[in-house]
């Protein structure tokens, strides 16, 4: 995790805030039918994180122990760190060793914790962490390894390619958890007002 974020929230921009869809054309396997929620986008760049991939081969604690965190000193008898089962996710190919938190701005500290759009943020401090594994953390909240990135005006291109769909951001999207996760593509492009169904049959049709 670094312990300061390097990004800039203070320049308007053109989708920070906004939910990223994958089309069902997109070839890159690490994108497919992947939702991405903007953390940056400016001339600079983007920068965003995939909501709906969760990592399979580590966890939580597993997580902990390798940072070096141990909230209380809670082990089970195995000797493993005792904390919430909160799912990583793979926010990305880039920098796959970095940790971010997608969170609601009922936690938020300064200079560390960036806001976002409606009242979602985003903090990549060991302290959040630590609050997370000891439930003082935000009340919702995605942890991520890795982000995508795109140079100046690589996303720009890959729009105009019909590689990506986009729509406004909602927590409820966002923060859908459990059963409900999966689903976060569908539920982006219902927001949009496209059926699945048809999109992925319309695809391969000019």
């Amino acid at each position: 995790m670094s312990k300061r974020l390097k990004l800039s929230g203070s320049e308007p921009s053109y989708l920070e805030g906004q939910l990223l869809i994958a089309m069902p054309t997109m070839t890159d396997p690490r994108f497919a039918k992947s939702v991405i929620y903007m953390c940056a986008h400016s001339k600079e760049g983007a920068m965003g994180l995939i909501i709906n991939q969760t990592a399979k081969n580590v966890s939580f604690p597993d997580l902990l122990d390798r940072l070096e965190i141990y909230p209380g000193d809670n082990r089970n008898p195995s000797g493993q760190v005792e904390c919430p089962d909160i799912p990583i996710h793979v926010g990305g190919p880039v920098e796959t060793g970095r940790g971010f938190v997608l969170h609601t701005a009922d936690y938020f500290v300064e200079d560390t914790t960036l806001k976002i759009r409606n009242e979602i943020c985003l903090t990549a401090t060991l302290e959040i962490l630590k609050a997370m594994a000891t439930g003082n953390g935000p009340r919702h909240s995605i942890l991520a390894l890795g982000y995508a990135g795109w140079s100046p005006g690589q996303l720009e291109s890959e729009i105009q390619a019909n590689g990506w769909l986009n729509c406004p951001a909602t927590a409820d999207i966002v923060f859908a958890h459990g059963d409900a996760e999966p689903d976060k593509y569908s539920r982006a492009l219902a927001a949009l007002g496209i059926d699945l169904t048809f999109l992925a049959s319309d695809a391969g049709h000019a």
